[in-house]
Order: structure tokens, then sequence, then C-alpha cells
């Protein structure tokens, strides 16, 4: 053998450069994510009544509605609508809901800001746009209503407890 030592670097060189290589495909940018994370829990058609929305990756949009119930057999319990789709693209927004006692909801709107002056205030963001409410009788007939709505986010902190006073 020439020189051992000469062969050890020369092979730790060539892995490492073969390394870092792969390190510089693997690392392509990820997507970017929206300067805005709009998720969070907005109003919904009756006080009492909300949205929860949260925002992934790539656009995705889960959550649920939760409403009463207005049918003679759920009338005044809570009802989960879960998302079945949901996608953000750039500030448009929609979502369709899984069908719970024969209702479901699609919802087609964008997000924007509303009245509230600081991240976490009430309405700082707004839901703008048209729901559709589907129902099906008990006939299998199925109806919609559609109307423009407006949900508003609530307050961040609604949760949290109160700061102590002195």
């Amino acid at each position: 053998m020439k020189n051992p030592g000469m062969v050890a670097l020369m092979v730790m060189l060539l892995c490492g450069s073969l390394l870092a290589g792969q390190n510089a495909a693997q690392s392509s940018p990820a997507p970017a994510k929206p300067a805005e994370d709009y998720s969070g829990m907005y109003t919904f058609l009756q006080d009492g009544e909300f949205v929860q929305v949260t925002v992934e990756d790539e656009g995705r949009v889960t959550g649920f509605v939760s409403r009463y119930g207005d049918l003679e057999s759920d009338k005044g319990a809570f009802l989960d609508h879960f998302f079945k789709q949901g996608k953000l693209d750039g500030k448009k927004l929609s979502f369709t809901t899984a069908t719970v006692h024969g209702v479901w909801y699609d919802f087609k709107g964008t997000v924007e800001r509303g009245e509230g002056k600081n991240a976490g205030d009430e309405a700082y963001y707004l839901l703008k746009g048209t729901l559709i409410q589907y129902s099906t009788d008990a006939n299998k007939k199925t109806s919609s209503k559609s109307r423009a709505v407006e949900f508003k986010s609530f307050p961040q902190d609604a949760g949290a407890e109160p700061a102590k006073r002195d």
C-alpha cells in the first residue's frame, strides 16, 4: 500500500460529498405557510353555536360545526358536523360537513380582517361567504337553503382565567 492515511482521507471526503449532495436534494423548501393563521373558533348561525377551523399543511382544513338540533328528536341537543373536506387557498375557504340527522353544510367564501384591533380579539377575522344547508327528510327528499353569512372569530383568550389583581 502506498499511503493508507491518504486512502482513508479520500474515502471520507468522497462519502462526505455524497452525503452533502443527498441532504441538499432532500431538503427542498417547505411549502410556504400563510402569513396569517386563521385557525380558531368562529360564530355560527345562533348564539351558542360555533365553527372550529384548523388550518393544516398545504391548505388542508379540518374542523367541525357544532349546532343545536332543531328536529323533534334532537331539539336543543348539541350536534357536531365534522368536516368531510376543507381547503384554504390564499384567503378562499371552503368546507363540506358530514351528515348528522339528515343535515349537512357546504361553505364557500373568504377569510377577511374584521373589526378586532389585535390578533386574538373578538372578530379579528371574519369568514364571509355562502352557506348552504342541505336537509334530507323521511322520504329521502333533499332540500337546500342558501344564505350569505359572516362568522366572527372568538377571542382567543376566552377560556383563560382572568388576570389576578392585587
